[in-house]
């Protein structure tokens, strides 16, 4: 399934059928009197969220979204029908906004929260309903009022407590394939993965989401590689997993380390203060463990502590779920209080 976290669509409520202009006619019934009956209610627009679905692709290909009018009055003091209501589903996690103001009017965190987002409008009323005693034969109905309309923009932001970031080919897929049940695509190249990976975390007695974020690159808040397009996805998370590739003697993990994070701060402020785990990924790979020992004292000196791992083999993988996991504890009970 193609992942797609961006879309358009236009929705509009169903109008307002109109009332109806009607006398009672019976042969013996003098002087009747009006008996038209009021419109009925135009169709609201509704979107609720579902862990059911994971995309906007339904959508992308299906911008158009009205609901049918009301059905209009009638003689005999019939009311018309009123029009049933449709439903959009999206994921969990979709923010919705007007996407001619930026409004946001909506923002879906909870499987079958709803929100009505285009009302229908109100039924006309029909004679009927005007006769009054000075005047008892009213010749004129309302027309039903018109529903709202309006082009909608929906962004969709990946609900997850811990962010996997790093440069592409830092093992992000390799880790979230090890520690969960998901199965993300890994190989030898860059940007393997091109679309968030989400697993779930059991680790003792507690359990947490794991979002693998596409690698960034130098410039990605710019647009550069994947660009922001994915950036957005840990805006949501409790804490960030920093994977440092530690295998390359090319490079250098302290400088890949402050690359990332300036993108994360050009990008937004609240990426650049959330609470950073770091791991040195790799390390099966490295025949001089001196070199990792060198690495790891090189972000101590800047106050950094570091966990040494292997993705691929399970090295040191253990000590890094007990971190996060304590870490994202704290986290949530720090927004159940308030802090």
């Amino acid at each position: 399934m193609k992942f797609i976290d961006e879309a358009k669509i236009y929705v509009k409520g169903g109008d307002g059928g109109r009332g109806c202009v009607s006398f009672r006619r019976e042969k013996y019934v003098p002087m009747g009197g009006p008996n038209g009956g009021n419109g009925g209610n135009g169709g609201d627009v509704i979107v609720r969220a579902s862990h059911t679905h994971h995309t906007l692709l339904d959508l992308k290909y299906n911008q158009h979204h009205v609901a049918k009018r009301g059905g209009h009055g009638s003689g005999n003091n019939r009311t018309g029908r009123d029009s049933e209501d449709i439903e959009i589903v999206v994921p969990v996690g979709t923010i919705l906004s007007n996407a001619e103001t930026g409004e946001v009017l909506c923002d879906l965190i909870d499987d079958g929260q709803s929100v009505v987002i285009a009302r229908g409008g109100i039924g006309g009323r029909g004679n009927a309903s005007f006769a009054t005693s000075t005047n008892r034969a009213p010749k004129m109905a309302q027309e039903g009022m018109p529903g709202d309309e309006l082009w909608v923009q929906l962004e969709l932001k990946v609900l997850a407590d811990v962010g996997i970031v790093g440069f592409p080919n830092a093992g992000k897929s390799t880790f979230i394939a090890k520690v969960s049940a998901a199965r993300p695509k890994i190989a030898d190249y860059p940007f393997t993965t091109l679309t968030p990976n989400l697993g779930v975390v059991r680790h003792g007695d507690h359990s947490f989401v794991v979002a693998d974020i596409p690698g960034l690159i130098e410039g990605a808040h710019l647009g550069a590689g994947l660009g922001v397009r994915f950036l957005r996805h840990i805006e949501r998370t409790s804490v960030l997993l920093h994977l440092i590739d530690i295998s390359d003697p090319e490079r250098k993990p302290w400088t890949d380390f402050e690359t990332i994070n300036r993108e994360l701060a050009s990008f937004g402020t609240l990426l650049a203060e959330k609470k950073q785990i770091v791991a040195v990924n790799k390390i099966d790979l490295i025949d001089d463990r001196k070199r990792v020992k060198k690495v790891v004292d090189t972000f101590k000196k800047k106050g950094i502590e570091v966990f040494t791992i292997s993705a691929a083999t399970g090295e040191g993988v253990e000590p890094l779920l007990d971190e996060i996991t304590k870490t994202v504890i704290e986290r949530k009970a720090a927004i159940l209080h308030g802090q």
